[in-house]
């Protein structure tokens, strides 16, 4: 809590103030209304992301027929987001969002019941959705709200609010029912991740801690012999898990009732794999503590999280969102360099920095000794300068290692051509990549994270392809300010970077491991890569036509599938558990492991379970991978970025944009000097 006598005294003012800013803006904390952060306004009733957007793109183009998909991507920005939510919902009501119905017969509410057990009003969501052909005034408690016909308006109630329809009033009692107090005391022995489920939906939860929701609309929240007040006599579904390492273990309970009565729920999930015991260590590279959102997010709720999902390495990172304010600068300013309190021999927490420019790409930084001079550019319609070279520069050489986070997201593949990667509008997406790969600035790449992973999988291959050395990385963007917001207000770690750290774990261990290419980044099964005798990272010089053994295993019951892929495709691909494949060396290449599955409770991706390894590299007679179709795929992306940012880019002067072309022109020449190898 912001009035947390351990925290500093900066740290505990900019807390207040992000309270400040939530009471008087509501979620967009006042930020400058671009469209990810009117967005903000209708994420906690958001249940079909990928519906919402489609449905947005297809209401831009009803309106501006002919539109390039740059002008419907500024056009999405002014549609009506809350007559959207209306219509994806299709006629249900959720949890958080009951419906008034304004028909022209009269009115209805429609609503799941929420059990109250003390009698006091619930606060909860109204979606006003008028089928009216006439405009329709609705009053609740002191404020009016114009519908117009046909509209939608989301507003907050409690169950108490005086609401009407045009002067008529309407009852509010469909949004409650009256329940009697139970008790449950939860235990497992240890932090964990629990969830308390009962009717409709509702999810119940200790005195204080955050209503929280993953992208499966799951309540939770984390902690060790914990007290829930509940209903009783109703039964309760009951869940606790710890992360992707542990299994997820489900209990159906009916509490009893009475004064002072417990029901004690023991559950314990048992280990699916100790990668720690292994020698690899889980991080998240891409946290927030703030961003706006439903609540403020402490330092002491992040301490709960990581500890409750046994969380290796978090990086929680300061950033703006479309504005000036960079949130928790206050935190980074006072920690930078060190361990956070609660970190311990297998959890380091750190304060880390996520610069931000969205034409360019979103960068996280982990290791972090000491701010940055500039954490962003191109917001409020200032100039898209420097490049983020610049930032990958200063950050690097203070000792912090780099990569893109949430990389690409529209999905394609791997014989698609460069602009379709480059996708419209200003939409965040690691645009600049390619070149600062070619110049050493970053250290890895975002594979695993919250947009697409096929996407950002087919540029990584063809980096690395082209004889960029890159570690894959995993950053889930997750939010500890929004209770609801899909993937984003999951829980940390819900896809984890594995780095094979040498000795004890350490920020710097740990940042040094994967400085030097020893990871894989999951949603949840654990893998293991081995090219004779050696794993990711390693690189091997071999004389031409050496046979090598190559060996991958997998633990986690969501695998389906497993690929060894090198520079020229797929080598082999057979079921989980263990595959074995023969490669004769003829030419440089690398070495991965995919794996596959369905959609699986372990994982909050879109698209079911993923896990990517960083190479093995072949080297042959001291020459290095540089497949020509994968440096002339990076070459022609850069032909690409040029043009957008000549077109697209906000640039005050010649010079400026001399400089973007320059930083571009020396990529050219170490791609192009890798052709003439």
């Amino acid at each position: 809590m912001c009035d947390d006598p351990t925290l500093p005294p900066e740290v505990k003012r900019a807390l207040q103030e992000y309270r400040d800013l939530l009471a008087e803006h509501g979620p967009t904390w006042g930020e400058d209304p671009i469209m990810y952060v009117r967005q903000m306004d209708v994420d906690a009733f958001m249940v079909d992301e990928s519906l919402f957007w489609l449905t947005c793109v297809q209401r831009a183009a009803e309106l501006h027929p002919g539109a390039s998909d740059d002008e419907l991507a500024a056009r999405i920005a002014g549609l009506d987001f809350q007559r959207i939510i209306r219509d994806t919902l299709g006629g249900r009501v959720l949890d958080n969002l009951a419906a008034l119905r304004v028909t022209p017969e009269g009115t209805r509410l429609d609503a799941r019941a929420q059990a109250v057990l003390d009698g006091r009003p619930i606060r909860t969501h109204l979606l006003v959705d008028s089928s009216r052909t006439e405009p329709v005034t609705v009053r609740v408690d002191d404020h009016a709200y114009e519908i117009e016909p046909g509209g939608a308006q989301v507003v907050a109630v409690t169950s108490a609010s005086a609401v009407s329809v045009d002067g008529a009033a309407v009852a509010l009692g469909a949004l409650t029912r009256p329940a009697v107090p139970a008790r449950l005391r939860l235990r497992a022995g240890f932090p964990c991740r629990w969830t308390v489920a009962g009717e409709n939906g509702q999810g119940w939860y200790p005195e204080g801690a955050e209503p929280n929701r993953d992208a499966g609309r799951m309540p939770y929240f984390h902690g060790d012999d914990l007290v829930v007040d509940v209903p009783a006599a109703e039964p309760l579904t009951v869940r606790v898990t710890r992360g992707m390492e542990y299994e997820i273990v489900e209990r159906t309970v009916t509490p009893g009732g009475g004064a002072g009565e417990e029901t004690l729920v023991e559950l314990v999930p048992r280990r699916l794999y100790d990668a720690a015991g292994r020698g690899w260590y889980g991080g998240d590279l891409h946290v927030h503590l703030n961003w706006a959102g439903d609540a403020v997010g402490t330092p002491a709720q992040a301490a709960a999280l990581q500890h409750g999902e046994d969380l290796h390495v978090l990086n929680l990172v300061a950033g703006n969102v479309a504005s000036e304010r960079v949130y928790d600068r206050e935190a980074l300013e006072h920690w930078a360099g060190r361990d956070l309190p609660w970190s311990d021999a297998t959890h380091i927490a750190r304060m880390g920095v996520e610069y931000r420019n969205d034409l360019l790409g979103h960068l996280y930084a982990f290791g972090v000794p000491e701010p940055p001079g500039r954490y962003h550019t191109g917001f409020l319609g200032t100039v898209d300068w420097p490049p983020n070279a610049a930032a990958c520069r200063e950050l690097r050489e203070r000792g912090a290692i780099m990569g893109y986070s949430h990389p690409f997201h529209v999905p394609f593949g791997e014989d698609d051509p460069p602009p379709a990667a480059l996708t419209a509008g200003r939409n965040c997406s690691a645009r600049e990549s390619v070149a600062d790969a070619a110049l050493g600035l970053i250290d890895s790449l975002d594979v695993l994270n919250h947009s697409s992973i096929e996407a950002t999988a087919v540029v990584y291959r063809h980096l690395i392809g082209a004889g960029n050395t890159l570690a894959v990385t995993a950053g889930t963007d997750t939010m500890f300010s929004f209770n609801r917001r899909g993937s984003q207000s999951s829980p940390p770690g819900w896809e984890r970077v594995y780095a094979r750290v040498d000795g004890p774990l350490t920020a710097e261990s740990f940042a040094e491991a994967v400085r030097r290419g020893r990871t894989f980044a999951t949603t949840g099964p654990f893998v293991e890569l081995d090219v004779a005798g050696h794993g990711p990272g390693h690189t091997l010089d071999l004389a031409p036509g050496t046979r090598v053994t190559i060996t991958v295993r997998t633990i986690g019951p969501e695998v389906t599938g497993v690929q060894v892929r090198t520079a020229e495709g797929v080598l082999a691909e057979g079921p989980p558990d263990e595959l074995t494949a023969e490669l004769v060396v003829a030419e440089p290449t690398y070495v991965v492991a995919v794996v596959t599955g369905p959609s699986n409770p372990r994982s909050y991706h879109y698209s079911g379970s993923y896990a990517h390894t960083s190479p093995v590299y072949l080297d042959v007679g001291g020459a290095h991978v540089a497949r020509r179709s994968d440096v002339r795929w990076c070459l022609d992306y850069l032909d690409a970025l040029e043009e957008r940012i000549r077109t697209h880019g906000r640039l005050d002067t010649e010079e400026q944009l001399s400089g973007h072309i320059e930083l571009i022109d020396a990529a050219r020449a170490v791609y192009r000097a890798r052709l003439d190898r």
